[in-house]
């Protein structure tokens, strides 16, 4: 008979993203992991199969969790332009609170990319997602009369996500929300 599992799978992948996020995933050794999860290896590799298999699902979690929340920050706001700075400024404020640490997705492109298709996958599903919800942020705003009509939401909002990619990667080097805030606004005039 085959014994139960003796950890919570999804308390173990949320600590494994925090720990991947602090190091990265060529600095975090299986033993660092077991380690941090409180978890023997055989534990490990029966529920992930190996490093790589927890590590996607320590994105795929930073997915569903953070940057779902970013998206869905987008519909608490005002108008489109004070919904994107908050979305803007959080993610930033996140980024450098973490001890500098950035944005998980960020990091793993920097480091695992182009030789991991499959992060790139979770990557761009993430971007996309992103830019569908800018988009439709900026369409709906363009028909209230809050930002010019001329503009291609589809566009404005792939800058967006551009601009935030490299703004994050800059939280590392200058990990002050004080000097990175204003490059948002910078930012927002690309609306006008």
């Amino acid at each position: 008979m085959a014994r139960a599992r003796e950890f919570d799978t999804e308390a173990a992948v949320s600590r494994a993203m925090e720990l991947f996020w602090a190091r990265g995933y060529e600095a975090t050794s299986v033993r660092d992991l077991t380690g941090h999860l409180g978890i023997g290896q055989g534990s490990l590799y029966a529920a992930f199969g190996d490093k790589d298999g927890l590590y996607r699902a320590a994105l795929e979690h930073y997915r569903t969790t953070l940057a779902a929340a970013a998206l869905r920050s987008l519909d608490e706001g005002a108008d489109a332009r004070s919904a994107i700075r908050t979305m803007l400024v959080e993610r930033v404020r996140i980024a450098v609170e973490l001890d500098g640490r950035g944005c998980l997705l960020v990091n793993a492109v920097c480091e695992r990319l182009p030789g991991d298709p499959a992060t790139r996958r979770t990557v761009r599903d993430v971007q996309d997602a992103s830019r569908r919800a800018l988009a439709d942020v900026l369409r709906v705003a363009a028909e209230r009369g809050e930002v010019p009509a001329t503009g291609d939401p589809d566009t404005l909002a792939a800058f967006l996500v551009t601009f935030l990619n490299g703004l994050l990667v800059s939280s590392k080097i200058t990990p002050d929300v004080r000097a990175l805030e204003p490059l948002v606004e910078v930012a927002l005039a690309a609306l006008d």
